[in-house]
């Protein structure tokens, strides 16, 4: 029986809420949507955002679940797109409902936690795609909240727009669909590359701050105590020079002065790159300045690295350097003895550089993962699972120069 014929069981949606309706139906559909593209803009990168979710793990003391970190990423962004597509479809709206609620809730409290702690200043609720600072974050779960109260107190007269019986085939479908998402591009790297490191950037003038460019400008306050009269009172570096207060002994600075942004300036895409070799010496212009192809080889963690998918990048880096004479380049941010010992097991050709591991994280969301550099541009980059074979990969690239 089709729910057009069956308006008995499954009345019209509206007509319980009388002129309450319409508005419940903008709530339906601009929560549904907004919950269908937080939890898609996530699972694009759904690595990126388990490195999120260990940040959250180390502020509150929960390490312990870092092992986890991925497979949470990747359910709750699935989680996120089930319930904003069966919160528009009406599909088990009062399990629906409250699941929505606690997680709008749950998510309230982790960017107020942020914002007025300090602590975590990107909460990744859209990824990289459009980074918040935590009291917008927080600001926008607030608005969210509202928009979910009114389905919620609502949900007793909304009604599926699918019939009973196909309410479990569209669940299942929409639960593959948004497991899919995730371990696709976890193991084929992410649809949409939001990061600095995407294909077509210049690394090197992603680093630069043009002429003329303002930094940031920070404010520095102090905090005073009169040991005369014990009174106290806090006041901005310019303002402590301004009003000579300095002059006077009985005012005494309490404790180090705090360090406060005032206004946003000019930043590099990438701020944190170094390179360097086992000795400390900078490397990094040297290599990306580099007008011919050189292939880049990331594997941040070696202890955690693919073994076998580092073998035949070495194999391919071998062929490439003899043949091609292409430089190689393995960065890691393991210590150099331990990757000394690592390339002396596994015979890696490639020359061993050193980086912090955030930088390498960003560079791509693979361990191992590679990228095609010329001239500082990146050619190419690829996941372990999808990188070309070396006939492929020369006919592309090698034979067009």
């Amino acid at each position: 029986m089709t729910y057009s014929q069956n308006k008995s069981s499954y009345p019209n949606s509206t007509s319980p809420l009388g002129g309450r309706g319409a508005l419940v139906w903008f709530c339906r559909i601009a929560v549904g949507l907004l919950f269908i593209f937080s939890g898609l803009i996530k699972a694009n990168d759904p690595l990126g955002f388990s490195y999120k979710l260990q940040e959250y793990f180390e502020v509150f003391h929960l390490t312990f679940l870092n092992g986890l970190a991925l497979t949470m990423a990747i359910v709750l962004c699935a989680l996120e797109m089930i319930l904003g597509f069966a919160l528009i479809l009406g599909l088990r709206i009062n399990s629906v409902a409250w699941g929505l609620l606690l997680l709008i809730i749950f998510f309230g409290f982790l960017t107020f936690y942020s914002a007025f702690f300090k602590v975590v200043q990107t909460c990744g609720c859209f990824g990289d795609a459009i980074p918040l600072t935590p009291w917008q974050s927080f600001g926008k779960d607030m608005v969210l909240l509202v928009l979910v109260l009114v389905p919620f107190f609502n949900r007793k007269n909304m009604r599926p727009l699918v019939s009973a019986k196909a309410e479990m085939r569209w669940l299942i479908a929409a639960t593959a669909i948004a497991l899919g998402v995730g371990l696709y591009t976890y193991n084929f790297l992410p649809v949409i590359d939001f990061l600095p490191y995407r294909i077509g950037a210049n690394l090197p003038d992603e680093m630069k701050t043009p002429p003329g460019a303002q930094p940031d400008e920070y404010e520095l306050t102090y905090a005073l105590k009169n040991k005369a009269t014990g009174a106290t009172k806090t006041i901005s570096d310019k303002a402590y020079l301004k009003s000579g207060i300095w002059k006077d002994n009985n005012w005494q600075i309490q404790g180090d002065p705090e360090r406060r942004l005032v206004k946003k300036g000019f930043t590099p895409k990438i701020q944190d790159l170094v390179i360097h070799d086992g000795q400390g010496n900078d490397y990094t212009q040297e290599l990306l300045a580099n007008p011919f192809y050189n292939l880049v080889i990331v594997a941040y963690d070696l202890e955690h690295t693919n073994e076998a998918a580092l073998g035949r990048l070495n194999a391919l880096a071998v062929n490439l350097t003899q043949n091609y004479n292409i430089r190689t380049v393995l960065l890691t941010s393991a210590s150099p003895v331990q990757a000394a010992a690592f390339a002396k097991a596994y015979k890696l050709v490639p020359e061993i550089f050193y980086a912090d591991g955030v930088p390498l994280k960003t560079m791509v969301r693979a361990n191992p993962g590679v990228l095609l550099l010329k001239g500082g541009t990146v050619i190419n980059k690829w996941h372990y699972h999808t990188m070309p074979e070396y006939d492929e990969l020369v006919k592309q690239y090698l034979q067009k120069q």
